[in-house]
Order: structure tokens, then C-alpha cells, then sequence
């Protein structure tokens, strides 16, 4: 599934990708080369995780955060930023699979949670069995059973202004014949089962939540936890801290606390981080991180990694003027010049090619490059305008029936390098006869209010894949469109509708066969680069730095983020 940057939750969320073998290789030699002053611990490269230092009992850390989330109702629409994930979620909901790397791939694990990997009985009607463990309870010390599941997917099935249904929609009964075991019956095939009551919503509470009001409970952080932290405070607008759950099952916490710290600026959080205030940071590649890295960060450590699942793209809004055109979207496509802005802003990174695909890095194998043909064309733009019976204006602005091809991009105030990039698309497109005004806003204005519903042109921002699945139906598909039919459910923010397209893409979500499944994919593909309902700019790498007071195994998850295995960080030895 996905979230936008905010897994395919918008950053927001969705599943994951990966970049090209040159990429990668340009990336090691990079993180190979981000060392510095004396006593500087060299950056480790290409994903690889650093080696463990000992960490010891107890202490506190204070790290980083980029961004504040707009609620922690996980199932609702507001929890679109995936910065939720990263710091509340991940740690405190229980979850039936783990995505975790298992050679070069990242694959679903069955969690603690479960006391093995469900079983799934195929036919007209797909069945799963869960079987929970005994032993896991929630923080209150009450047992997780088969019925907080059935509470969980009725939730998503049935609620309004929920995130995304995708295969909780097709949920036709859950049977709870004892507290360990749930049954789930699916009213069709879903390939992607192992995404219910995983990284995007985990499982809730039924004792706690059942008969009241559950977004009033969580959206402003709750008290309950099935992981190995929980809640203690978020002060709106400071930060969120952790404190370990003395009854979590598994694997206990090391640190006394956990202070996530909101450091919206990246100037100021490197220097909070460089100063000590901040133990860790998980910067956006911004044009001076790298060069920071390589300055010196005082015997700080760094992991750059281009598996991710971050994909950056400018997103259309194909039911406003002037994206409501075909052709005036691939004339877009052809007045931009992607690797110019891509190897301007993540060539110190290594990346230098654009990405042709929606998928990301982490499931690349599903992906073509039918995007490959649009590079810059202004012959081609003035064809395909023309043709479609638009003409230029006294400004040199494309105009049709009066009507002068302008609009406004929307991205993340005080993102320095999204800032240049939307200064570089207006001078491209200005060149090629289109008006561009910038006009970007809060991850809690443009996640949770602009992009639901449809206000907005053009959008850039990332998005997220939280889980190693190619679904793009949570984005694409026209049932996704948040409306009141779906209860304002739904991602796909850009209005895309395209004849073919949804069943296609049903087929990536219901083939059990993964030759079938990309098959339907590369199809898909071909859809995308014809009608063109936004455009692919490239893959983002994953970068965490981490101070040498930090202990613990400490590696980037391009699924669950960088404090998935918060637990096992303590201070050092």
C-alpha cells in the first residue's frame, strides 16, 4: 500500500521501490567518501547497516523530527503524513506482519503478534487465519484477540473519512471461533492480503474503542499502546515523547524515553544536531545535507539508502483547468526537463536519472519506463497545444476559448529544496507558454484538508510505500477518489480516471500469480505514459544520521521507517 510523503501515506503512505544499479553504485561510492575531521565515523552506503555499538540500560535520547502529524487516528484521512508512522505508530500499534529485509529484498514477516504466518484458503471466496500469540497484550494488560481485529476491519470496511479501504473493502465476514483465531472471508481474490492489519493501520483496541467516539480518542495521541513504547505527551506544536509499555510481550525497550523534537527548519536542525540538543536526525535530502555530512559532523554517524519507497512526482489535479486536458498534461510532460532537476537537486546523492515509473525502488520489478519518452520537446509542446486548438497570448501564454493556461503549485513551506525545484518548473514552463504561481502551505493543511478534497492544481510532494507491494490502486483507481459515496475515503487526490486503468489495476490487486501480477502491471504502465495523469520525477534516497552517544542496531527500513526497532537504541556503552 501507499501513503503520500508524508506509504503511499503522503510525505504520505504507500508500498516500497528501487532506483537503478548505477544509482546505487554511485550512492556507495558517495557514503563511501562522507568522511571528515579526525574521530568521524565514516557514513555507511548503499543501505547497509551500520555495525551495532553495545547500548546499555536506561537514559533518554532527544531526536529530530521534520515534520508534526495532524492526528493519530491511523485509519482516518488525517493521518496522511507519514511522520505519524515514523513516530507514534510504528511503536506502539501491534501488527500482524513486520516488513524486514531477507537478503536483498524487503519481504513481509509475521510479527510477535502472531504465532505464525496466516494461512489462506483460495477459491471463490478467499479465506485467512490469523493466530494470535497468548501471550500479547495490550498495555492495560488485557489480552489482543481475534475480536479487536474484527473491530479493526469493520472500522476501515464501514467507516467514513477513512484513509484507504483498499482490501478491507472487500471484506465480507470475520469469525472470531476463539479469542487467538480470526477467519477472514474476502468476496474476492486479493494479492495483496498481507497488507490488512500491517504497516498502515496495525490493529485497535475493541475494549477501548468499541461504542465510542475513536477518532476523539487518538487523533491528539491515546493512551493505549500493543507495542514497546507508548504515549506519554504531544505538545502540539513541540513534540511527542515515549515511554517504554511495561507489558509489551516482546522484546523490551532499552531507554527510559524517547523525545521526538519537531525541527521543521534543516538549518536549525543541524545545528541543534551538531550542538548535541539532537541525538538523531532523519533529514529530506535537502541541497546541503550531504555537504554537511561531508564537512563533519563531530563524530557523528550517517546511512544513506536508495531502497526506499519514497517516490517524488508532480501531481495533477486531472478535474481542474488546465489538467482537465489530456493533451495539455503531456504537453507538461514535455515542457519539463525531469534529469536537469533531478541531477541538479539529488546528484550530490548519487541519483541523477528520473524516475519513468509510480512505482518506487522497493518494487521496481513491477515497473517499465513508458515515462523515458518525455524529455524536453518545445516543438512538441507547440504541436500538441495547436492541435488542440490552443493559441498563445499577447504574455506568450497558451490561452483556449479565453482561458490562459495558469495555475498554482502546492508543496510544503519551508522545504528548501522543493522550493527550487518549483522555481526551476516555472522557468521550464514559462518557457513552454504555461503560467506557474507557487503557493505552498503545512503538511496539515495540504494532507489533511487541500489534497481530500481536490483543492488544489498542481501538487509536489513524495509518496511514501510502507509495505513491499505494487498496489497503485489506492492512488489510481477511480473508487479511490475521496467523495460521498466512499465516505471521502481514498488517495487518489488527482482525480485520475482513465479508461482501462482500474482494471488493470484490480488485476495487479486480485492475481495470486506474480508473473500475472506484473503482467497486469506493465499494462498498467503503459496506460500511465499515454494519458499521463501526473508525472514521475524521481526516486528520494532514505538518509539517518545518528550522533556516537547513540548504541543499538541502526539501520534504515524503508517500510516502517528509521525507528522501527526503537527499542533496541539505547544510549551508548
Amino acid at each position: 500500500m501507499n501513503h503520500p510523503q508524508n506509504s503511499r501515506r503522503r510525505l504520505s503512505r504507500r508500498p516500497g521501490r528501487r532506483p537503478a544499479g548505477a544509482a546505487v553504485a554511485a550512492l556507495s561510492v558517495l557514503a563511501a567518501g562522507c568522511t571528515s575531521s579526525a574521530g568521524e565515523t565514516p557514513a555507511t552506503g548503499a543501505g547497509t547497516a551500520a555495525p551495532a555499538v553495545p547500548a546499555k540500560q536506561g537514559g533518554s535520547l532527544v531526536i529530530g523530527a521534520e515534520a508534526e502529524p495532524d492526528c493519530a487516528d491511523w485509519i482516518a484521512t488525517c493521518s496522511g503524513s507519514v511522520w505519524g508512522t515514523f513516530l507514534m505508530q510504528t511503536t506502539t500499534m501491534p501488527k500482524v506482519f513486520d516488513v524486514r529485509k531477507r537478503g536483498a529484498d524487503w519481504v513481509p514477516v509475521a510479527s510477535d503478534l502472531m504465532t505464525g504466518e496466516p494461512t489462506v484458503t483460495d477459491g471463490a471466496q478467499q479465506k485467512i487465519t490469523y493466530k494470535l500469540d497468548p501471550k500479547a497484550v495490550w498495555s492495560d494488560g488485557k489480552p489482543i484477540t481475534s475480536a479487536d481485529l474484527k473491530y479493526t476491519a469493520l472500522q476501515i470496511r464501514d467507516g467514513k473519512d477513512i484513509f484507504d479501504k483498499t482490501g478491507y473493502d472487500r471484506i465480507t465476514s470475520v469469525e472470531t471461533p476463539d479469542p487467538q483465531t480470526a477467519v477472514v472471508t474476502l468476496k474476492s481474490r486479493f494479492a495483496g492480503w498481507k497488507t490488512l492489519f500491517s504497516s498502515a493501520y496495525g490493529v485497535l483496541p475493541r475494549h477501548l474503542l468499541e461504542g465510542k467516539d475513536r477518532h476523539a480518542l487518538m487523533k491528539d495521541g491515546y493512551t493505549f499502546s500493543g507495542g514497546p513504547f507508548k504515549i506519554k505527551e504531544w505538545k502540539k506544536g513541540t513534540s511527542v515523547t515515549l515511554v517504554p509499555n511495561d507489558r509489551y510481550w516482546g522484546k523490551r525497550p532499552k531507554l527510559d524515553k524517547v523525545t521526538f523534537q519537531f525541527t521543521a527548519d534543516t538549518a536549525s536542525a543541524f545545528q541543534a544536531f551538531k550542538s548535541g540538543q539532537l541525538d538523531a536526525l532523519y533529514p529530506t535530502p535537502q541541497l546541503d545535507v550531504i555537504e554537511q555530512i561531508k564537512n563533519g559532523l563531530g563524530g557523528a554517524r550517517s546511512q544513506i539508502d536508495p531502497q526506499s519507497g519514497n517516490l517524488e512526482a508532480l501531481w495533477m489535479n486531472n478535474d481542474r483547468f488546465p489538467f482537465d486536458s489530456p493533451d495539455v498534461r503531456k504537453a507538461i510532460a514535455y515542457s519539463v526537463d525531469r534529469a536537469a532537476i533531478v541531477k541538479k537537486l539529488y546528484g550530490p546523492l548519487g541519483v541523477e536519472k528520473p524516475a519513468q515509473s509510480f512505482l518506487s525502488p522497493i518494487v521496481s520489478r513491477y515497473a517499465a519506463s513508458d515515462f523515458s519518452v518525455y524529455t524536453p520537446d518545445l516543438k512538441r509542446v507547440d504541436s500538441i497545444m495547436s492541435g488542440a486548438g490552443w493559441k498563445k497570448n499577447g504574455d506568450g501564454v497558451w490561452a483556449k476559448d479565453g482561458r490562459p493556461a495558469q495555475f498554482t503549485i502546492v508543496s510544503l513551506a519551508g522545504n528548501k529544496r522543493r522550493e527550487l525545484m518549483e522555481q526551476i518548473l516555472q522557468l521550464q514552463l514559462k518557457q513552454a507558454g504555461f503560467r506557474m504561481t507557487i503557493k505552498n502551505t503545512s503538511a496539515a493543511t495540504l494532507f489533511g484538508k487541500q489534497a481530500p478534497a481536490g483543492d488544489f492544481d498542481l501538487g509536489l510532494w513524495t509518496l511514501v510505500d510502507y509495505f513491499p507491494d505494487p498496489a497503485l490502486s489506492n492512488s489510481f483507481s477511480t473508487t479511490s477518489i475521496p467523495d460521498a459515496k466512499n465516505g471521502n475515503s481514498g488517495i487518489n487526490f488527482t482525480r485520475t480516471r482513465v479508461d482501462g486503468l482500474d482494471q488493470l489495476l484490480n488485476r495487479v490487486d486480485t492475481e495470486l500469480d506474480d508473473g500475472a501480477r506484473k503482467d497486469a502491471s506493465l499494462q498498467a504502465e503503459k496506460l500511465f505514459a499515454k494519458d499521463v495523469p501526473s508525472l514521475p520525477i524521481g526516486a528520494v534516497p532514505n538518509i539517518l544520521l545518528w550522533n556516537k552517544n547513540v548504541g543499538g542496531p541502526i539501520s534504515i527500513n524503508p517500510g516502517e521507517g528509521p525507528w522501527w526497532n526503537l527499542e533496541e537504541w539505547g544510549l551508548a556503552q
